[in-house]
């Protein structure tokens, strides 16, 4: 597809307009993280549970620019790296945590959640394993509850994580899991490859200088299906996520399913290397996707109400518009590799 030269904001088209005004007006949300490094067991797996959540914490800080004092890294030794460490995984911690978030961020604000460990589910009940009483997705939907007005990223990285789709689902809510059900308990290693999306490059697909949750689901799937591929093993995990609220969570969200859209929008950054930099023609194109993806979201909650060939036409000029403004972006490159 041949795209023209763009001047201004580009590519803005048709009702996107109202979308984009909006977002150019509203405050820059805050993000505010809280990664949950549980039981380890085996001194090797506590190993790489703290390594994970330290990458995590340094990408966060150190290349999305969220504030140290909006990071929360709970692990299961914290004496082990108090510079990093906030506090030890327990259920008491984590809770207070959520209570910290709750009371210092605002509506609008993105609460991204972060689980790395070991899970099981029986007679019913999905868990996480902390040190002490382990944390059931119960207790996470009611700390979740707490964050009325957030958009709330929730990951659970852990093993038998499925269960916590449907009791977490909500309104502005993304969750993802390592595992399709609580039957599949074996060691995963999405928590490697989801960290890794943050922490390196290569899952910043579109080249805007951010990583969406969307973009980083893909590329930790992706990454974790070629690593079974290359070991010849039968692969023990089907990541999920699920943002529309539904309680199902689907293995491949695209912005034409009904999951995938509020995660293509979520951010650590509030606003990407793009919108910083002094070329404002790339940071019109990243406000303008902004725009596009925020019209997409709210066009998908109307479908119901919305006759199908006025939802599936307006749908497609929406998404070859968004294309349009992913290639130029792409073919400008601002960002390079970390």
């Amino acid at each position: 597809m041949g795209v023209a030269p763009q001047t201004g904001v580009g590519v803005m088209l048709h009702g996107s307009a109202i979308a984009l005004l909006y977002a150019l007006q509203a405050p820059a949300p805050a993000t505010h993280v809280i990664i949950v490094a549980g039981v380890g067991g085996e001194p090797a797996y506590q190993q790489a549970f703290f390594e994970a959540g330290a990458a995590m914490s340094d990408a966060a800080t150190q290349r999305f620019g969220v504030p140290d004092a909006n990071v929360t890294f709970l692990a299961e030794r914290p004496e082990r790296d108090r510079a990093r460490i906030d506090g030890k995984s327990t259920k008491a911690d984590v809770e207070k945590a959520f209570a910290a978030v709750a009371s210092r961020s605002r509506a609008g604000d993105l609460v991204f959640v972060l689980l790395i460990g070991h899970g099981s589910a029986m007679n019913g009940s999905a868990r996480f394993n902390v040190p002490g009483p382990d944390l059931t997705a119960a207790d996470f939907a009611k700390l979740i509850d707490g964050l009325e007005g957030r958009r709330v990223a929730f990951i659970n990285a852990a093993s038998a994580s499925g269960d916590f789709v449907a009791p977490l689902a909500g309104k502005d809510r993304a969750i993802v899991t390592a595992t399709k059900s609580g039957m599949e308990r074996n060691e995963t290693t999405f928590a490697k490859f989801f960290v890794a999306a943050y922490a390196g490059g290569d899952a910043d697909s579109d080249k805007d200088g951010r990583v969406s949750l969307l973009e980083a689901f893909e590329y930790a799937r992706r990454e974790v299906a070629r690593g079974y591929e290359d070991a010849g093993t039968l692969r023990t995990e089907h990541a999920l996520l699920d943002d529309d609220g539904d309680g199902k969570g689907i293995e491949a969200p695209t912005l034409r399913t009904g999951d995938g859209a509020l995660a293509s929008r979520m951010f650590l950054s509030a606003g990407s290397a793009a919108i910083a930099s002094s070329d404002p023609r790339l940071a019109a194109l990243v406000r303008t996707k902004a725009g596009l993806e925020a019209s997409i979201d709210s066009l998908r909650r109307r479908k119901a109400s919305t006759d199908s060939l006025t939802y599936e036409q307006t749908l497609e000029r929406l998404l070859i518009e968004l294309a349009m403004v992913d290639r130029q972006l792409r073919d400008a490159n601002p960002v390079k590799k970390p």
